[in-house]
């Protein structure tokens, strides 16, 4: 069983604690020795964005045997729609006991590429920290990434939403799930969200939600119709939820969604087409609460059973609601296996939508990518003459 490793409180390592608050550092590739594939020892929890003209970076995180100390971010491109890629261009490396996890790539409106990362001294600090790097010209031969800011307290898996009035908000968590001695009483102890009105030159706290079950949160923000935003957050028994009518200043309505899921990221996002699509685990068959179907007629009843037991983290599928997510398409499985988990993607202007996701992060150590248009979606299977699945993207120990 691998799970977060925390550094022993002690008089020599309170004395460190504060190292997380220093910026980390950006070694720019190719990056061999400890980042090269052949040497790490597992990896997972990818992001993947694209730019204005095509070219594709994907980000994960890895280093030493388990999440702890020793993690670093690397970050990875591709010129060919994602059928090779170079090789490690940048690892994001803090020094000493701090260590660099869950990155986050996103393309701003102006066609900016954004790398978040979190920071934390050990597996986690009870503070954290959400930073950041920037590419203005992502595109390049040899793109340059400036030196990394931060934020504010926290951790930041999930990509930015853009509002109709331009505003970005960052869904930025502090965790609740994980105590410690080093920071205990920081405040806004929430799913947060943070506020940039500026094109991302300066960024605000602006609110946070709690509620019962909470766990590393990873929340996601959705811009609905009515210019009103829906939260979903992760809990330990299926997604919480949360509405705001304010732009995200408060927050009402603050409870289980309904929506199940096995205690894992999710991703949700708007596409071109006005629907929301939703990637998440698909319970299997015959677990349908109330006597549902769960590949029945489009309803809420094929992804919800919030009160189920969590179960597992396989068949990884999409979902499209035209209703502002309140029926949902029956599912397309984009990967039927155990242990697959932590989507993102994005969407090509030609509706092509591709999703990153991880495998088996310390035995078969892969990031694969999917490929899938809406029309496959809607037929329940692959239709289109374009749409892939199982993409290797990176494996490590070869």
């Amino acid at each position: 069983m691998h799970g977060l490793t925390q550094i022993p409180v002690t008089e020599q390592t309170m004395a460190e604690k504060d190292e997380a608050l220093k910026p980390a550092d950006m070694v720019m590739g190719p990056a061999g020795g400890k980042y090269a594939g052949k040497n790490r020892q597992w990896q997972g929890i990818p992001s993947l964005t694209r730019t204005g003209n095509g070219r594709l970076y994907v980000c994960f995180y890895s280093g030493g045997d388990e999440e702890g100390a020793e993690n670093y971010v690397l970050l990875k491109k591709s010129d060919d729609e994602g059928r090779t890629w170079s090789e490690p261009i940048l690892a994001v490396d803090p020094a000493g006991n701090v260590r660099a996890f869950d990155p986050c790539l996103w393309t701003a409106p102006d066609g900016r590429v954004f790398l978040f990362w979190a920071q934390s001294y050990g597996g986690f600090d009870g503070r954290a920290g959400c930073w950041f790097s920037v590419c203005e010209a992502p595109d390049a031969k040899n793109p340059e990434w400036s030196g990394p800011l931060r934020i504010g307290d926290g951790v930041m898996l999930n990509k930015p939403t853009v509002l109709q009035n331009g505003d970005w908000l960052l869904p930025i968590s502090l965790w609740k799930a994980v105590t410690s001695e080093y920071n205990p009483s920081c405040p806004n102890r929430l799913a947060n969200v943070y506020r940039s009105s500026d094109g991302g030159k300066s960024f605000h706290y602006l609110s946070g939600v709690d509620m019962p079950d909470r766990y590393y949160d990873e929340h996601m923000l959705v811009e609905r119709t009515d210019g009103s935003l829906w939260m979903l957050l992760r809990l330990q028994t299926g997604l919480g939820e949360a509405f705001s009518a304010d732009g995200g200043k408060t927050w009402h309505s603050i409870e289980k969604s309904g929506i199940w899921g096995p205690n894992a990221r999710f991703f949700i996002r708007r596409l071109r087409s006005g629907r929301l699509l939703l990637v998440n685990h698909a319970r299997e068959p015959g677990t349908a609460a109330s006597g549902t179907d769960a590949f029945g007629a489009i309803s809420k009843a094929n992804i919800s059973g919030a009160d189920m037991p969590a179960g597992k983290r396989n068949r990884l599928a999409a979902f499209l609601s035209d209703d502002e997510g309140k029926t949902w398409s029956t599912p397309l499985i984009l990967d039927e296996r155990e242990d697959v988990s932590y989507p993102d993607g994005v969407e090509r202007e030609d509706g092509l939508i591709e999703l990153i996701y991880d495998y088996s992060r310390f035995a078969q150590k892969e990031i694969l990518m999917a490929k899938f248009r809406e029309e496959d979606i809607l037929a329940g299977r692959m239709v289109s003459a374009d749409g892939k699945l199982r993409i290797l993207v990176d494996k490590a120990g070869e």
